[in-house]
């Protein structure tokens, strides 16, 4: 995959009693990598949210592949697969080096203020396409 990336290294605090990273902590790599990925393409997640215009987790498909450890640096890579009328697809990997630690599709769907799914304005959508 040759999408944009972050790096992350993993510290003590992101393990196990094992050493091994915790599951449920890559569920925060993967949004740290969607929030760079937008920002990296000029995409102003919280001038929306300004406009009451929200981006929320709707679903999430993750395969765990392969353990990451304490130490190990990995890179959290991230690209929009598809953007419909209110929803946004990612497909995200974590690799350590050339081997898959995980493998995920997340979809955002826009929400108003008061949490009720809108169609992503015209402007932002362009934005989203644009990638």
């Amino acid at each position: 995959m040759k999408d944009f990336f972050i790096e992350k290294k993993m510290y003590y605090h992101d393990t196990d009693c094992g050493g091994v990273v915790y599951y449920a902590n890559y569920l925060k790599y993967l949004e740290e990598g969607r929030s760079e990925f937008c920002l990296s393409k000029g995409i102003d997640l919280k001038g929306l949210v300004g406009a009451g215009i929200y981006f929320v987790v709707a679903r999430v498909e993750i395969d765990y592949k392969a353990p990451a450890r304490y130490q190990d640096n990995l890179r959290i890579y991230t690209r929009i697969e598809k953007v419909g009328g209110s929803s946004i697809h990612f497909w995200q990997e974590v690799k350590k080096d050339n081997i898959t630690i995980v493998e995920a599709k997340t979809i955002w769907v826009c929400v108003d203020r008061e949490f009720k799914v809108r169609p992503i304005p015209q402007e932002a959508k362009q934005s989203f396409s644009a990638v």
